[in-house]
């Protein structure tokens, strides 16, 4: 690096956790060359992160390394709420392999393994670069917009200070950003600190438990408990007022708060690979865009545990600010298509993190009276029909309504919720899971032929059209005998409703539909009026794009 003329890069991304790493592939996938700049030369050795949803499975599965991860993760077989006593109040079971996006609902692994997997992964991408034994010291963004951002490092081998310039920075430098200080940023209380020591145990042979997460419902010593992978285990204690974490982390005490688990496992099988004393917030940033500097990930937003959607909303940070970060970095959309990216989620990060606090209240909070009275509802909210489903399913939110997500119409799938995620047969007739056929760009899911509007879209959005097909075919001389779609292709036609056609953003949220067609009109007619509300931030022209057709394909 030349020191006096700064290195210049289209995105620096600051941070190569799951978060950062995420954003670096998913931007080469858009075609954006990326720096990540990381102070470990190596993934972080101990654990943190444990689980992840199917949703951002499908996340993995956009940067090509779903197969890997799956071969690194196991399912989550379901919850069960314990009292003080380890009695079971209530248990709630997964009956599905797979979630609606294609993947199991609850996925657990080990953080540095993940974090290997992407950095592998970045290896294959050309556009990418990590550079590992590099600390930033500042971030100056830019004097006017449209001028580069200022990131000042140092080499921590040499000492030696380094500047360079980057069109965008992405902050994913974790709870005490430098790059959240830089932008002014501040963190919004959402609800009180808990004060929790994490303990991370590998045991060759396998604990005498039931095999899924153990919530114990005690206000006294609230604890989790789950297993991560085939020998390795987690409990977390939330502590008492006043106490303090060494008093539990003596190895006999230790081994005593995991005793109920461990019935029968000799001791020097118990190997402890850490124990560390973390504080639960519950904080969402109050900015997270200062021109072309963004916060992702703990930069942004910090959870409590309690629904394991921390690292998660990490990668969805990624996911929804890389397309559009790419698309103006490369001239197709306008800057205020950035704006987008905290309005929406900012908003979807402070409702989950609004559930976690509750949930972590509802299992628990409260005094002994309260405890009484959860003892005596939770078994019988067990054993209410479709419990099981409520309480295990996906809790991300849709996207609340806004320039991407518009209102909803009858009887249509709703603006700002993601398309699932069936097999449908591809072209040679084999299933293969829907995005594979979606491409990463938009895309537009139809059971109609096109009208000129929805054709102009598509070639402006050089969106990829998947035709469908119709719900039930008439075969000509059999009397009218009904034939149904493929399975899959079935399972979108329901989820259609009555809409002809469902346009996809790239991070698979939907942004409109057109109804399907009266006799006279196209499909597409109603679409005008709902595209001139973000035609202008998605297209640096709102003119189509002429002669290029865009791709298309059956299922």
């Amino acid at each position: 690096m030349n020191t006096t003329a700064p290195e210049h890069v289209p995105v620096a991304v600051i941070g190569a956790g799951p978060t950062g790493l995420t954003s670096a592939a998913l931007l080469a996938r858009h075609g954006v060359p990326a720096l990540v700049l990381e102070r470990h030369r190596a993934p972080y050795p101990l654990p943190r992160a444990v689980h992840l949803d199917d949703e951002v499975h499908r996340i993995l599965q956009a940067m090509g390394v779903h197969e890997t991860f799956g071969a690194i993760t196991r399912p989550a077989r379901g919850m069960r709420l314990l009292d003080r006593s380890h009695r079971v109040l209530a248990e709630f079971l997964r009956d599905n392999a797979r979630g609606r996006h294609g993947f199991p609902q609850a996925n657990m692994f080990d953080q540095p393994e993940l974090e290997r997997l992407l950095r592998d992964n970045l290896t294959l991408q050309p556009l990418v670069t990590l550079r590992g034994g590099v600390e930033v010291t500042a971030v100056t963004p830019p004097p006017h917009s449209g001028a580069p951002v200022r990131v000042t490092l140092r080499d921590e081998g040499t000492g030696v200070p380094r500047t360079l310039l980057a069109d965008a920075v992405l902050g994913c430098d974790g709870a005490n950003s430098l790059v959240r200080a830089s932008i002014g940023s501040r963190m919004q209380d959402l609800a009180a600190p808990q004060q929790w020591l994490v303990v991370d145990v590998r045991c060759r042979l396998p604990l005498p438990a039931w095999d899924g997460v153990h919530q114990i419902c005690d206000p006294q010593r609230a604890a989790t408990y789950m297993r991560v992978g085939e020998d390795r285990y987690r409990w977390e204690f939330r502590l008492r007022t006043g106490e303090q974490p060494q008093e539990l982390t003596d190895r006999g005490r230790l081994l005593a708060l995991i005793a109920p688990w461990t019935p029968g496992i000799p001791e020097d099988e118990l190997h402890v690979l850490r124990t560390a004393s973390y504080t639960f917030r519950a904080q969402v940033a109050d900015r997270w865009r200062n021109d072309r500097v963004f916060l992702l990930g703990d930069a942004a937003h910090l959870t409590p545990p309690f629904i394991g959607q921390g690292m998660c909303a990490g990668v969805r940070d990624a996911h929804n600010l890389t397309w559009k970060l790419a698309r103006v970095l490369t001239g197709r959309a306008s800057e205020p298509l950035l704006d987008t990216y905290q309005a929406e989620r900012q908003r979807h990060a402070r409702q989950l993190i609004r559930t976690a606090v509750a949930v972590g209240a509802v299992m628990t909070g409260g005094g002994t009276g309260t405890a009484l009275a959860r003892n005596a509802v939770l078994p019988a909210l067990s054993r209410l029909p479709g419990a099981s489903r409520l309480v295990l399913s996906a809790v991300s939110p849709p996207l609340r309504p806004g320039p991407l997500a518009g209102p909803r119409r009858p009887g249509h799938p709703r603006p700002g919720t993601l398309c699932p995620q069936p097999l449908v047969p591809g072209a040679d007739g084999t299933p293969r899971p829907l995005d594979e056929l979606l491409g990463d760009g938009f895309a537009l899911l139809t059971t109609e032929p096109l009208g000129p509007a929805l054709h102009a879209l598509v070639r402006t959005l050089d969106a990829r059209v998947v035709h469908l097909g119709t719900p039930r075919h008439q075969q000509p001389g059999t009397g009218g005998a009904e034939h149904p779609a493929a399975p899959g292709t079935s399972a979108l036609i329901h989820w259609m409703g009555t809409a002809g056609a469902v346009l996809l953003r790239p991070d698979r949220v939907v942004l409109a539909t057109a109804a399907r067609p009266r006799p006279g009109t196209a499909c597409g007619d109603d679409l005008a009026a709902a595209t001139a509300a973000w035609a202008p931030l998605l297209c640096s022209s709102a003119r189509p794009a002429e002669g290029k057709p865009s791709s298309s394909s059956h299922a």
